[in-house]
């Protein structure tokens, strides 16, 4: 009788090995964000005529500002990814909040961007030509000699 209690519980630990392999495969993704969390609550509080001490007060510093002419634009970025254990980043969600602001620095509009607002842009892969040898770091040491 010990024997077959043995065996069972064996057969049960191995079972148990198993069947934890095939976990769904959602334990391997983690969800995070980037940069910025934009709370509605925030975003209620930014309206036009206020100062932008108080934009800061409320969204903390922006990621990047712009001055043409003589108005000023902050931008908060929210990006929503997921993240495999390997490495592998996919965006999920991204919000850019922009703040306009007048030359007396005060709140004029602010407008809420997406991923679909945006242009998606391919880099130019081509490499310009010149004339004469693509010779490598060990190359050029070594003709130096």
């Amino acid at each position: 009788m010990p024997l077959r209690l043995a065996k069972a519980s064996v057969a049960a630990a191995v079972l148990a090995v198993a069947l934890a392999g095939c976990t769904s495969s959602t334990s391997l993704i983690s969800k995070r964000t980037q940069g910025y969390e934009i709370p509605d609550s925030a975003l209620q509080q930014i309206r036009p005529g206020q100062s932008q001490q108080l934009v800061t007060l409320v969204l903390g510093s922006p990621q990047s500002t712009n001055t043409f002419g003589d108005r000023t634009a902050w931008y908060y970025v929210e990006t929503k990814v997921n993240q495999t254990s390997f490495g592998l980043t996919m965006v999920q969600e991204r919000t850019v909040l922009a703040v306009y602001f007048d030359r007396n620095k005060k709140v004029v509009d602010r407008a809420i961007y997406t991923l679909d607002d945006g242009k998606v842009i391919n880099i130019e892969t081509r490499r310009t030509p010149s004339f004469g040898e693509d010779a490598t770091f060990i190359d050029a040491i070594l003709s130096s000699f």
